[in-house]
This record gives C-alpha cells, structure tokens and sequence, in this order.
C-alpha cells in the first residue's frame, strides 16, 4: 500500500497522561491531530499531523449554517498479551464514513490512505493508549465543509481531521444494565432523510428527548419510527436487540437506521454460535405483550462507544418493563466478554476483525 506524505509537526508541550481509571468518555484529547484540506480545483490536500490546538474557521463556513459534516467513531486497544495497538474492524469506518459522504455531498476519502493518516498519527501518540481493563482510545476521524458562503449549495471546500480521546466506558454504568425512556413525541429520522448517515443533525435533533429522559432517571432514548410511532429503530448512541423466547431480534436496516458496525459484528457472532436471529420490523406493542408473557428474556445495545450495554428497564408511555430482574442477562455477558477478548487479544479472532496497527507500534509498559 501506497504510504500518504504527512508533513509532521511535533507538540512542543507534552500534556500529562490521564489516570486510566479515571477516564471519562469523551472528555481528554491527546497531543496531536491528522488534518487535510480539499478544495474541488485540487482535491484533497496538504496531509499533516500537527499539535492537537483550536482552528480558525471563517464565521460563514457552510458547515455553521448548513450543517454539512459527517464523523465515525472506532477504537484502539492495547493487546493484553503482546501491548501492541489493534484497532477493530477499521476498514468498516472508513466505508461507512464515505457512505455518509456520499448522502451529504461532500467529497469522498482514499479510506486506505485514510487508514495509512490514522496509522502515522497513532505511532505518534502511541502512548495515550490506555492499559486498564475497559479502557481504550477513542478515535474521531471527521469532515465538515469550510467554504465562506451563505447560498445553500454544497461546499467547494472541506476539512478532514482525526482526534484521539482515551475513553473508560460510555455509561457511567458501565456493562451493568441501564435503563431506557421510549420516546413518543419527537422523531429522530425517517426513511429517505439522513438517518442511515452518521451526520451531527442526526444528533442535534435527539438532544431534546436526551434531556427529557436525563430529567427522569433515564440513560438513553428509545427511538420509533417517524411514520406510524410504534415500531422500533434504534437508540441513541446504540443499536438495539431483544431476545424473545430464544430468539435475538433485531429492527431491519430501512434507511433510518445507522448501520452500526458493532450490530454486524453481533449478528455475525450470533450465527457463529447458531443462536436464532433475526432483522425484522419489531413493534413496541410485540414487546409490552412478550414481556407480559414473560418471553422477554434479554435487551441489549450495541455501538462502539458502549460495545454491549444492557438494558435493565424500559419505560414505554409509563409502563416500566423490568427486563430480566434488572440483571444484565447470560447471552449480553457472553456477548460483551467475547468482543471485548478479540478486541483486546484476550481470545482468538476467528473473523479477522482485528487489524494490528504496525508491528513498531506498542505500547509503553
């Protein structure tokens, strides 16, 4: 593979290495950053990591105004046995996040020279991957339109970047079962719009119901679809499955639905093991009944900020339905151990998910 020129600028001031166990997602960045530019005379252009600092944006960047940016979100691990840097599935990224490209109209990414960037980029902050148990590196790579015009158009110029964060779990809960609130009056996408792209309006417009349910004790929002308001489709920052008298269930991918790549890793594993799975509408009313019967045996998300996070509770216009004694549940565990052991080299990857960075790239003891 063809390596990417990277003009490299070194941070002049090393920032102190957080307590592994005391990370909190999202909240600590690293020394550097990856940026390249694209104008649409040239392409893309100007790769360079440089110290992770603020940028200046002129104030009528289309992407204030008109909201054109994608982003992805995939993870480093140090391997448990060896120390050296695996990253999951990352090609998986890389393809999505030109997918959303593509349903935005912003340019499309080289995804194997954007691995190459991601790959530089880590050998240099190499040693902000963190060691304890449930601990990894975030990884942020993103694009937002930069042209200084007020006309709703596509932009002639982008910016891609790629961030680091070293994150601890994303529920404070950690892999102990949350609870979730059903939303009922707002709507989060619909077929046909953006909902199968990972773009930051997707986001915006599930802040309000986010903050309902914050205000009731709730960790996450439940989303049903847009049309009839009574079938499932995803959580917030999640996937979701139900485990139905043997059975894992799971909504089908219908365009409002963000493909997750920690869903297809599931669903695959899934089939490895023969348990029963399907990708079908569900509707809330199916799972009120089947909880009634007492054939609502496990629920779960997954994502790669939370991996597997069960769900204890879901509150649906008032009804609680307390899923599995509040306990996280037999296959959720299972589940959750066996991702979490390829991605960190505790267990044997039969799949190939795991990518090692480069074999120079380890971890400090």
């Amino acid at each position: 593979m063809t390596k990417l020129p990277v003009s490299i600028t070194q941070s002049k001031i090393q920032k102190a290495k957080p307590n592994p166990e005391e990370l909190v997602f999202g909240r600590t960045f690293t020394d550097h950053m990856f940026v390249a530019d694209y104008d649409e005379e040239i392409g893309w252009h100007d790769h360079r990591i440089v110290p992770y600092e603020p940028f200046e944006l002129d104030p009528a960047s289309i992407v204030f105004h008109y909201g054109q940016t994608v982003f992805e979100g995939l993870k480093a691990y140090a391997s448990e046995t060896d120390g050296k840097i695996r990253l999951f599935r990352p090609e998986q990224n890389m393809r999505r996040m030109n997918e959303s490209c593509a349903r935005l109209v912003m340019p499309q990414v080289d995804e194997k020279l954007a691995l190459d960037a991601l790959n530089q980029l880590l050998e240099i902050d190499k040693e902000w991957v963190p060691k304890a148990e449930g601990t990894s590196l975030y990884i942020r790579p993103f694009m937002i339109a930069t042209e200084s015009f007020l006309g709703v158009a596509p932009s002639k110029k982008y910016r891609f970047m790629i961030i680091l964060s070293p994150v601890g779990s994303y529920y404070k809960e950690g892999i102990h079962p949350i609870k979730i609130l059903v939303e009922n009056n707002f709507v989060r996408a619909v077929a046909g719009g953006t909902g199968n792209a990972k773009t930051a309006g997707n986001y915006a417009a599930a802040l309000k119901a986010q903050e309902v349910a914050d205000q009731e004790g709730y960790s996450q929002v439940l989303w049903l679809d847009g049309v009839e308001r009574k079938y499932v489709e995803e959580v917030g920052s999640m996937n979701i499955f139900f485990k139905i008298n043997g059975e894992v269930v799971t909504p089908a991918l219908n365009g409002s639905i963000l493909e997750g790549i920690t869903r297809k890793s599931i669903l695959e594993l899934l089939r490895y093991w023969n348990v029963p799975v399907t990708e079908r509408k569900i509707s809330m009313d199916e799972i009120k009944l089947a909880n009634e019967n007492g054939q609502l045996e496990e629920v779960f998300g997954t994502g790669t900020a939370a991996v597997i996070s069960p769900v204890g509770e879901l509150n649906w216009n008032g009804d609680k339905m307390i899923v599995n004694n509040g306990e996280t549940g037999e296959l959720s565990k299972k589940l959750y151990d066996t991702l979490t052991g390829i991605q960190t080299g505790k267990l044997e990857d039969p799949f190939g998910w795991v990518v090692q960075v480069k074999s120079d790239l380890t971890t400090h003891a």
